[in-house]
């Protein structure tokens, strides 16, 4: 009876998702909210539209930036990887002994493997690359991907608390509003990421606990400096 695996590969994308989401989740909403201490319903919409377009062109910029820099890591270490296979192919031809050996393989028993693998010299430098150094070929995708994933991120959970700012006058309904609705976002997403991550209902709750938490003393520390700074005459005066 055959026997089949499922594994979630990981390549990048549900990682810069998350990250994304959770910021543009707690940053807008922090600044909001302690702009709305303010009084002005316009001030919140201006200074909260002004940071998510800021905060989604940082976030993709940084993305970018981030998995171009790794790309080219992997080049430059593959480069040396190529060239000490052709100058020096018995110290890597050791640690690649050195590497089954951590695995619990015998020299005798590695020796008919090694040696079909280094005939291959392309598939020789391929496992120095995964085994030795740990690194995985980024596609040639991956740094616009990632910058595209992390703005648009950003911005669809930065976005949900505004809302009720853009439909409500009253800008102290609408921060309690602002609370309720990303209360609720925070919440399933953090039952969501532990689930889909971790795939385990008891690790999800534990999720958006922690995720709400993070979100209200973000929220509360925002809100308390905005109100202080707002209270202070001597500022601005």
């Amino acid at each position: 009876m055959s026997h089949t695996e499922y594994h979630r590969e990981d390549n990048g994308v549900v990682r810069d998702i998350i990250i994304g989401f959770a910021d543009g989740l707690t940053v807008p909403f922090a600044l909001t909210a302690g702009l709305s201490s303010i009084g002005s319903s316009k001030i919140v919409i201006i200074g909260g539209l002004a940071e998510l377009f800021a905060g989604a062109i940082s976030m993709g910029l940084g993305g970018f930036l981030a998995s171009t820099s790794e790309a080219q890591h992997y080049k430059a270490e593959r480069r040396r990887e190529v060239d000490e296979v052709e100058t020096r192919p018995e110290d890597e031809k050791q640690e690649c002994y050195d590497i089954v050996e951590k695995y619990g393989i015998s020299r005798a028993a590695a020796t008919p493997l090694i040696e079909a693998l280094t005939a291959d010299k392309d598939q020789w430098v391929n496992f120095m690359m995964k085994f030795e150094l740990g690194l995985d070929e980024p596609s040639s995708w991956r740094a616009l991907i990632s910058a595209g994933t992390l703005a648009l991120s950003y911005f669809l959970g930065g976005l949900l608390p505004m809302i009720p700012y853009f439909a409500m006058k009253n800008v102290t309904h609408a921060l309690f509003v602002s609370i309720g609705i990303t209360s609720i976002v925070l919440i399933l997403f953090g039952y969501i990421k532990n689930l889909y991550m971790l795939k385990s209902h008891r690790l999800g709750f534990q999720g958006a606990v922690f995720t709400l938490i993070v979100g209200a003393v973000a929220a509360g520390a925002s809100y308390g400096i905005v109100k202080a700074i707002d209270s202070n005459k001597s500022i601005g005066g």
